[in-house]
């Protein structure tokens, strides 16, 4: 992680805001990126004033943006091959990517259980964020909620860590070492969160399917 938090370091330096966007592009398409790094960085490299601004303007508002909207091209180039290329792409090439055809008929289960904003929730847990697209192509997830749910959670993600990153300044070295460091506990604690919903919508279903059965009754 290390080396690879070099190399994006200089390509984030050496191209500027194009450099933040190809970054947090392939990153959303399944390229190991480490956009949780990538972001609080480029809002270090803004307080370092390695980024031009607009008057007025903050220039980390600029790097959430520009990351922002690396992320929603990216996911939507990703989504774009799992809803055209779809069953045929993923028995040629799921494997290279860790996604096969059980998962297939779980992603369709899930979507189909608890909704679109399953998407959004991707948007925050590491490794995941960047292959997340795919699924939802590939279950053929509406458009126009696909790209609402990743470009609000995105937002979220970039213009968060890009503040905490200019906040820190010359010190987002160690802020990146504490994010990559706490990052398991974050993934633990989401997933907490999410089992507990999911608990939750069974139970609530269960008592309106019980409700609806005396009522008939």
């Amino acid at each position: 992680m290390e080396q690879l938090t070099h190399i994006v370091h200089d390509v984030v330096v050496h191209l500027g805001y194009a450099g933040l966007f190809i970054v947090m592009m392939l990153g959303n398409m399944g390229a190991p990126a480490g956009t949780e790094i990538v972001m609080p960085t480029a809002g270090g490299l803004a307080a370092q004033g390695h980024f031009p601004g607009i008057p007025g303007v903050a220039t980390w508002l600029l790097v959430g943006l520009v990351g922002t909207a690396g992320e929603v091209v990216g996911g939507a180039l990703l989504y774009a091959v799992g809803y055209y290329g779809g069953e045929p792409f993923l028995e040629r090439y799921g494997k290279y990517i860790g996604f096969k055809q059980k998962e297939l008929v779980r992603v369709h289960g899930f979507y189909e259980r608890f909704g679109n904003q399953t998407v959004f929730w991707c948007r925050f847990i590491p490794f995941i964020r960047g292959v997340a697209a795919f699924p939802a192509g590939v279950a053929r997830m509406q458009k126009r909620y696909f790209v609402t749910y990743t470009a609000l959670g995105s937002a979220i993600f970039c213009f968060g860590l890009a503040y905490l990153g200019n906040l820190a300044g010359k010190n987002v070295d160690a802020l990146d070492a504490t994010l990559h460091k706490f990052s398991t506990a974050f993934i633990v604690g989401l997933v907490v969160v999410i089992v507990a919903f999911v608990v939750y919508k069974i139970v609530t279903r269960g008592r309106k399917r019980a409700a609806a059965e005396r009522d008939i009754a």
